[in-house]
Formats: C-alpha cells, structure tokens, sequence
C-alpha cells in the first residue's frame, strides 16, 4: 500500500470520526436547548479539533428557514458540550 493510500485511509477514518461527533454534539444542543416550533434542521460544522459552529434553523418550509440560534461549542469525542458562547439555556 503506498503512503498517499493510507493516508487517504486514515483522512476518511477521520472525516467520518468527527461526522459522528457533530451528529451526536446536534443531540447534546437540543437535548439542552429544547426544539424549537418550526423546528427545520440543526447542523454542527467542525472548525477545528474540538470546537464547533452549530446552527439551529426553524421556517415552515424552505424558503422561509433561518437561524434561529448560533452557538460556538466546544465538544468531547462523544459530542457532549464541554463549553458553549453563548451559553446554551433551555428555551423550548
């Protein structure tokens, strides 16, 4: 196996890795948070290492969605918020 194929390996490993993160951090934000009405999507984009952008969308269909919450959270392995700005408070 070359270098670049197992590196590659590696970087897929990885990239589904912190898919599994984000997904289970989108758990962690609503679990505090609530879900909001209108309630659309909620996404977690990794910046780097441990921290995360998550939005939470609401709108009653496509064209109508926005964000309706932003939060820039730290995250374990497991997706659990260690540190949120703002502070995620039960809303809903």
């Amino acid at each position: 196996m070359s270098k670049s194929s197992a590196g590659t390996g590696r970087e897929q490993v990885s990239k589904e890795m912190g898919q599994q993160q984000a997904a289970a951090l989108c758990l962690s934000v609503l679990a505090a948070l609530g879900r909001p009405g209108n309630f659309f999507r909620i996404s977690a984009v990794q910046l780097w290492e441990d921290h995360f952008r998550v939005n939470v969308q609401t709108g009653a269909d496509a064209a109508s969605v926005r964000v309706a919450h932003s939060f820039f959270v730290a995250a374990d392995e497991r997706g659990k918020v260690l540190a949120s700005n703002p502070p995620i408070t039960r809303l809903y």
